[in-house]
Formats: structure tokens, C-alpha cells, sequence
């Protein structure tokens, strides 16, 4: 078995430092990873379709019930945190959702084109995939430390997107001929492929206050308190609000190009799978080539500010050239920045956070803050497009907020490299 993992180790090494004792954890988090998105990357076309099918002006509501869904889920989460030690509540996040997965199974096999289990599914999914990768990435901040998330998250990003080509890979090639609501099975076996990893993964512990796997303490709203309480964690739930804003405008006007560009359910499936495909190739390889580097360079500062920059440069070539090729294009290269060079940046912050925020707070902002702010930009979208506005004026709309991201991105990195030079002094 050993003897089997050098070729993989000889590769991996070309392109991420791990360095001795790090290896099994490394490989755990990365198949964990690939389990969660290829899974979810099953289902996120599903979704999207979904939306279609609910009606594209209706979108704004779906995204406020996915935002009052996550009011109800925080609390239960926080229920079980505080009551459960790591090792047992991980995996029954993940049964529950697996367990969800079979009954829609179930009841879209009776009525493929129910309107009404289309829009509980889009709310499900989006609810869905928010918890089980905020869960993933606290998961891995109680494991490593500031410097091999550093080293590390980047390359383990890298297996979700290993994944996240999978999923849509499998959806676009089987959606026409199996049916979308098959595919909902696959998505299920997958997740609990990551439950076994989490499990063998928890045996890893190179933080040292994550030795004693206890309950983390506290009540059910704490982790909003915590983030109230907390200048750190307040300038990050801005950050996340800044891009779920300019996220929500681009995806409304994705909903309504392929709305108007197909008229066939399974097709329209594919076409979003495809669009998936592309832009997790590309964030493959960013995640392989640049975000390791990147990082280790520029540190965590120029993690952040890319994509508020990109952003930026995005709306402004949108609003000179409102046209579909601009748009999708646009569209592909944000999220892979996002997920390849962003993401991984953003969730190094949270390694010099104590643990009951890493796991709380940083659930409330994933969760409750990110969803807010889809609903909120949803009926801003509705509403200026409602005022007239064209592709191109909501687009100038958004260079601004794009601005303002991009200077409190630099507020917020470089705010860190001083926390994680106080946190490096003191343990010295």
C-alpha cells in the first residue's frame, strides 16, 4: 500500500511542499475533498435547472427562503456542536444530508416536473452546499496550521476541483440519457465516501489545542455573538457580502441567457453542467500552478485582492460589451479565481481564530451571512432591472462595490499578517 502512493507523492511534490509526517493527512483531506464536490457538482446543474423550472422572475424568492432555511439550520447546528465532539457530529452532518439525497430521490421519481419540489430542492441544495463546505474547511483549520494551511489548502483545494470536473462531467454525459433525477443516487455514495475519510482523517492533529477533540461550548447564537464581538471576523463577513453581491448579478443573468437559449429540460442540465466543467478546469489549474505560489509570495493579502480586482475589470468589460461570449467568459474566470486563488486565502484567516469560532462564527458567516446577502442582492438585481436597467447598467452598478471590495480585501490581509506575527511572538 505504501509502495502504491510513491508515484502519487513523486508528482504531488512537484507541485505542493509537504513535508514528512504531513503526507497521510494531506492525501485524506484532498480525497475528502474530491468526495464533497464531485458529489455536490452532481447536483449543482440539478439545481440550477431547478431554478428554471421554478421560473427565472421568481429566482429572488428562492433566494430568500434559502436565506429564512438558514436561519432555521444555524441554531440546530449550533445544537449539535455544542453537544457532540468532533468526531461523531462530522460524519452525522453528512448521513443527514445523505438521507435527504434518498428522499428527493424518491419523491422526483413520482413527479419529475413538480414545480413545487423543484423550488424545496434549488432552497435544499443551496443550503446544502454551503454547510457541508464550511464544515470541510473548519475541519481542516482545527487539523493544520497557519503555515501548512499556507503550504497545504491550496493543493487540497485542488481535490475538490479534481472533483468538482468530475461531477458535472458525469451530469453533462448522463443527464440526457439517465434523466437528471438518477444522478441524485451517485451524488449520495460520494458523500459517504467523505464521511470515511473524515473519519480516518480525525486520527491527524498537528494543532495542539485540537489534541482533545472536546465538545466546543457555548449556545446556540454564540457564533453570531462571537462574530459581532470580533473586528476580525467582521471585516470578513463584509468580505463575503461584497462577493455574494456581484455573484447573485451574474448568476441572475446566467439563469435568463440559458432560460432563453433552451427549451429543454435535460439539455438545459447539460448546458449548466458544461459550464461547470469549464470553469472548474480552469480552476484546476490556477489551484496546481498559481495558489501555492501565490500565497507563499504575496501571502494572504494577495490571495484576497485578486478577485475583487478581477471583479472590477469583469463588470467594466461587461458594460462595454454586453454580450453572451463577455458575459459566461466573465462569468468562468471569476469563479475559478474565486474557488482556486480566493477561497483558500480567505480560509487561512480563520487558523488564528480560537476554535469555537472557527467551527460557530465561521458556520454563521458561511451559512446565514453568505445567504443574506444572496437574498438581499437578489431583489436589488430585481429591482433595478425592474428601474429599466440593461445588462450594461447593472453592470456600471457594480464596478463601484467591486472597488470598495478590492480596498477592504487589503484592509483584511494585511490586518492578518500582523495578527499571525503577534500569534507567532507570543509563542516564541
Amino acid at each position: 500500500m505504501a509502495g502504491s502512493s510513491q508515484p502519487i507523492k513523486r508528482f504531488a511534490e512537484r507541485f505542493v511542499t509537504v513535508r514528512p509526517g504531513e503526507w497521510p493527512a494531506f492525501l485524506l483531506a484532498f480525497g475528502y475533498f474530491f468526495c464533497l464536490l464531485s458529489g455536490y457538482y452532481i447536483l449543482r446543474p440539478i439545481r440550477d435547472e431547478m431554478g428554471v423550472i421554478g421560473g427565472t422572475r421568481n429566482l429572488q424568492w428562492l433566494f430568500t427562503a434559502t436565506f429564512f432555511a438558514m436561519l432555521a439550520a444555524v441554531p440546530a447546528f449550533g445544537w449539535l456542536v455544542s453537544r457532540h465532539p468532533r468526531r461523531r457530529f462530522m460524519p452525522a452532518v453528512y448521513h443527514f444530508f445523505t438521507a435527504n439525497l434518498l428522499i428527493f430521490f424518491l419523491l422526483f421519481r413520482l413527479d419529475p416536473q413538480n414545480v413545487t419540489m423543484a423550488r424545496i430542492f434549488f432552497v435544499w441544495v443551496s443550503v446544502y452546499n454551503l454547510f457541508v463546505i464550511s464544515v470541510f474547511w473548519s475541519f481542516l483549520s482545527d487539523i493544520f496550521t497557519e503555515g501548512q494551511g499556507r503550504r497545504l489548502f491550496g493543493a487540497i483545494a485542488a481535490g475538490g476541483t479534481t472533483g468538482a470536473l468530475l461531477g458535472p462531467l458525469l451530469t453533462a454525459g448522463l443527464a440526457v440519457p439517465l434523466g437528471p433525477v438518477n444522478l441524485l443516487l451517485v451524488s449520495a455514495l460520494l458523500l459517504q465516501g467523505a464521511v470515511i475519510c473524515i473519519r480516518l482523517l480525525s486520527r491527524h492533529r498537528f494543532r495542539p489545542e485540537a489534541a482533545s477533540d472536546q465538545r466546543i461550548e457555548g449556545g446556540i447564537l454564540s457564533g453570531a455573538t462571537t462574530l459581532l464581538q470580533s473586528r476580525h471576523l467582521m471585516l470578513i463577513a463584509a468580505y463575503v457580502l461584497f462577493y455574494t453581491w456581484t455573484s447573485t448579478f451574474l448568476y441572475f443573468q446566467q439563469a435568463e441567457i440559458v432560460a432563453n437559449a433552451f427549451d429543454n429540460s435535460p439539455e438545459r442540465t447539460r448546458i449548466f453542467a458544461l459550464i461547470d466543467l469549464t470553469v472548474n478546469f480552469v480552476t484546476l489549474i490556477l489551484q496546481v500552478l498559481v495558489t501555492g505560489r501565490l500565497l507563499a509570495w504575496g501571502g494572504v493579502t494577495a490571495g484576497l485582492v485578486l478577485l475583487p480586482a478581477f471583479t472590477a475589470i469583469g463588470f467594466a468589460t461587461l458594460a462595454a460589451a454586453p454580450a453572451v461570449l463577455t458575459l459566461l467568459g466573465f462569468q468562468g474566470l471569476r469563479r475559478a479565481t474565486n474557488y482556486a486563488i480566493a477561497r483558500p486565502g480567505r480560509e487561512v484567516l480563520f487558523t488564528v481564530v480560537p476554535r469555537e469560532q472557527r467551527y460557530k462564527s465561521k458556520n454563521f458567516l458561511d451559512t446565514v451571512v453568505y445567504r443574506g446577502g444572496d437574498a438581499v442582492s437578489g431583489w436589488l438585481y430585481a429591482g433595478l432591472a425592474g428601474l429599466g436597467l440593461s445588462l450594461k447598467g447593472i453592470a456600471l452598478v457594480a464596478v463601484p462595490i467591486a472597488g470598495l471590495w478590492l480596498l477592504l480585501a487589503t484592509v483584511i490581509g494585511r490586518r492578518h499578517e500582523r495578527l499571525t506575527e503577534e500569534k507567532e511572538g507570543e509563542a516564541s
